[in-house]
């Protein structure tokens, strides 16, 4: 699985260098790639389905318990499923959709790193594998929708979405590794195992708030849910994969998956139950005053997210089989209603409900596609849908008594708007008189309305045998989810009862709604009024003060010049080997631990003092440099002295390259200033912070005398430097070894500030020829 996850990202590598070679040619050829894992996960179905789990361990961090951990059951296996079938038809319809684009390589490479990163989230059997994946969809969708670089809204929506789930993903990181130190595992499974101990734990509270702030930041659930929407900025192929199968879904796998783990409390069930519900109705009744069918789907979106946290939360066994049906039936009808859509745009060029009418007389096979997924969604009878939506009733019927009638209000008053929002987005643009202004309207490529056709047939053709999803997909989710053994009982029918009642009730109200319901921008606009109170307006509110507060900081600490940043470091590690010095106890000079005096030693500091004193008064900025290498060479000649060669070495060849860097610039440098005779307040302001710090360090080094010395450390170092790293020299096996990672960040660190330096050159260089 670990290769599995790898082909992607590999492909995405591949793709941004050299795609350029290739993207008139190749681009419907790699579509192989999730073709071919489709079909791997597919061959796993019968032993899956049998309540199997196959795993695969790869050490990476073991020392830590960091490991590439990933485990296939029936959950994993559901969504696997959805990321590469969907991810099959997306990478078929946008190598039409996206034909000719300058960036088509790019985007692809985008597409094939999103698709790694949500198989790697699913898949992941240790908890800190899964977060690393869970923040690459978050800057893979960022790459997305901010596809169309040069719009303005594009980019702001790619960074709020950014911005929402980056959030969320640091409240989740701290969740997950709340719950590893309380069960004392990274381990998914083993959390399962454990969990009586975490929900019984004092932090219990905190870890599921923390979690569910990471699940409703991705899932866009109220009050995150403004970035969704502004997602619709991307390309069509991007929305019908983010929406439908992928990254909004990726908050309701988490809530699944940790449902063993983090469930049956009434803190999780009321509060998923909470969110959800509102969430559901909210967003079900704005996808009604919507005229933009980017946004009619959007809204709807997020309220069919808000069913599935609601059935989560109410965590009977008939609301996860409702849950589960429900994630393959809106998959399903969604990517194939945003892929319709996107040929609707790509070929009339609006989204507008209030210009589309009659497309059905020059988009045919377009129109059967979007019909079939509108009747899906809204549950008409033989469809997948109509499945999904008994179940639903199902699960609020057969809840406590108590609540079970204002439940299954709530589910019936959301799934009519559905069905409403269903037919605007499906039906409405094909009906009435063609607009004269569509009458030159073809169909597209063939690549391109095959593939939503595909998926509108699938629907129903799960619909008219439900026993192949029931007994080879959702048994095994379940058993997954609760631990026992599951058996179903999807039939098409199962004779007149208050289910059948409520569906066909829905269904007829939905439609009586859609035919009502005139959507304008007047009603839009009416709706906005309330914009001061959303949200995205609070949320837009902090960022500006964030913002506010960002550039007074910046303008305080960073105004660019390096006498300000030294003097405000120096002053900060003042205050912080002060306070060092008066918790650590009362300082004393054991003059037997110190050395006398040599004769050489006095020398050599005389000669020192001098070229400091040198240094801060001379006007000749030459002299200065000599002068600051002076004291370098003085220091070196410290390290000989006492005894250490390496140092000295080092410090000489650091001070002998810094003063040719300085001679090599020296003439192409600004005027030199001198403070000694510009500003006298600002020079017994450094002298005094500068004879503190000395003052300072003096006294840490005199109290490190008085501290026992350990060296347990130094006889590790130097009995396995030449055993573990085969080397003799014990300096250059730590940093090369033993901190080896330090050292290549180090190393990496260096780089980019080489590469930036150049950057600038060249631009002032290219600058210069230009005048």
């Amino acid at each position: 699985m670990l290769l599995i996850v790898l082909s992607g990202l590999i492909t995405s590598c591949l793709l941004i260098p050299f795609g350029r070679f290739f993207r008139s040619k190749w681009s419907l050829g790699l579509a192989v790639l999730p073709i071919i894992l489709f079909s791997y996960f597919a061959a796993q179905i019968p032993y899956i389905s049998q309540g199997n789990t196959i795993r695969e361990s790869v050490e990476w961090v073991p020392s830590l318990s960091i490991n590439f951990d990933f485990s296939l059951d029936g959950l994993s296996l559901l969504f696997s499923l959805l990321i590469t079938g969907i991810g099959s038809i997306i990478f078929i319809y946008a190598s039409s959709y996206l034909k000719g684009h300058i960036y088509q390589d790019r985007f692809l490479a985008y597409l094939c790193l999103f698709m790694s990163a949500m198989l790697g989230v699913v898949l992941s059997d240790n908890i800190l594998l899964l977060f690393v994946f869970w923040e690459l969809t978050s800057i893979s969708s960022f790459f997305l929708i901010g596809f169309n670089n040069e719009n303005v809204e594009s980019r702001k929506s790619a960074i709020r979405a950014l911005s929402v789930t980056g959030l969320g993903g640091f409240a989740l990181l701290a969740g997950l590794i709340l719950t590893s130190q309380v069960a004392g595992t990274y381990s998914i499974t083993q959390l399962t195992v454990s969990s009586d101990l975490i929900t019984n734990h004092a932090y219990y509270p905190i870890i599921i708030a923390l979690v569910f702030i990471g699940a409703f930041t991705k899932s866009a659930q109220f009050p995150f849910h403004f970035w969704l929407p502004g997602a619709m900025k991307a390309p069509t192929p991007v929305s019908a994969y983010l929406h439908s199968a992928t990254m909004v879904k990726a908050g309701i796998f988490l809530l699944a998956r940790f449902t063993p783990v983090l469930g049956g409390t009434e803190a999780w069930s009321w509060t998923l139950m909470a969110v959800g519900g509102f969430t559901m109705i909210y967003s079900a009744f704005h996808s009604l005053f919507r005229t933009d069918l980017k946004g009619v789907l959007a809204y709807s979106t997020i309220s069919a997210l808000g069913i599935l946290t609601f059935l989560i939360g109410l965590g009977t066994e008939e609301a996860l089989v409702a849950a589960c049906t429900f994630i393959l039936v809106h998959a399903l009808y969604k990517a194939t209603l945003f892929l319709v859509t996107g040929i609707i745009d790509h070929e009339t060029g609006t989204r507008e409900l209030t210009q589309l009418s009659g497309l059905r007389k020059v988009l045919a096979p377009v129109f059967f596609a979007g019909l079939l997924a509108a009747l899906s969604s809204a549950g008409l009878p033989l469809s997948l849908g109509f499945v999904g939506k008994d179940l639903i009733y199902e699960a609020t019927l057969h809840a406590d008594e108590q609540f079970a009638l204002y439940l299954t209000i709530a589910a019936i008053v959301t799934n009519m708007s559905l069905v409403a929002a269903g037919f605007m987005a499906g039906i409405k643009p094909f009906t009435g008189n063609l607009n004269p202004a569509f009458r030159d309207v073809h169909l597209p490529h063939v690549t391109m309305w095959v593939p939503p056709l595909i998926l509108a047939v699938a629907a129903f053709i799960f619909g008219c045998f439900p026993g192949i999803v029931g007994g080879y997909m959702v048994n095994s989710v379940i058993s997954t989810m609760t631990g026992t053994s599951v058996v179903t009982d999807f039939k098409i029918w199962h004779g007149f009862n208050l289910v059948l009642l409520l569906s066909i009730g829905t269904l007829l109200a939905g439609t009586i709604l859609y035919l009502a319901n005139k959507p304008s921008e007047r009603k839009l606009q009416l709706l906005e009024r309330f914009q001061v109170w959303s949200p995205q307006t609070v949320f837009s509110k902090l960022s500006a003060t964030f913002m506010r507060l960002s550039e007074l900081y910046t303008n305080f600490f960073h105004n660019g010049f390096l006498r300000s940043y030294l003097f405000k470091i120096i002053i900060f590690a003042e205050a912080l080997l002060i306070y060092e010095l008066l918790i650590g106890g009362p300082i004393y000079i054991d003059y037997d631990q110190l050395s006398p005096i040599t004769f050489y030693e006095a020398i050599n500091v005389l000669i020192l003092i001098g070229a400091l004193v040198l240094t801060v008064t001379t006007s000749s900025r030459l002299t200065a440099v000599v002068g600051t290498s002076v004291v370098g060479y003085a220091i070196c000649l410290m390290f000989v002295f006492y005894s250490a060669p390496d140092l000295a070495i080092t410090q000489f060849t650091i001070d002998t390259l810094t003063v040719v860097l300085f001679v090599f610039v020296l003439f192409n440098l600004p005027s030199f200033l001198n403070f000694s005779t510009n500003n006298r307040a600002t020079v017994v302001r450094d002298a005094c912070v500068a004879i503190s710090f000395g003052a300072i360090l003096s006294l840490i080094a005199i109290k490190v005398l008085q501290v026992p010395t350990k060296i347990e450390i130094s006889d590790f170092y130097g009995k396995f430097a030449y055993e573990l790293g085969k080397g003799k020299n014990v300096v250059n096996v730590i940093l090369v070894d033993f901190r080896g990672v330090d050292t290549m960040f180090e190393i990496v660190v260096l780089s980019i500030a080489a590469l930036g330096v150049y950057s600038l050159l060249k631009l002032r260089l290219k600058a210069s020829e230009k005048e």
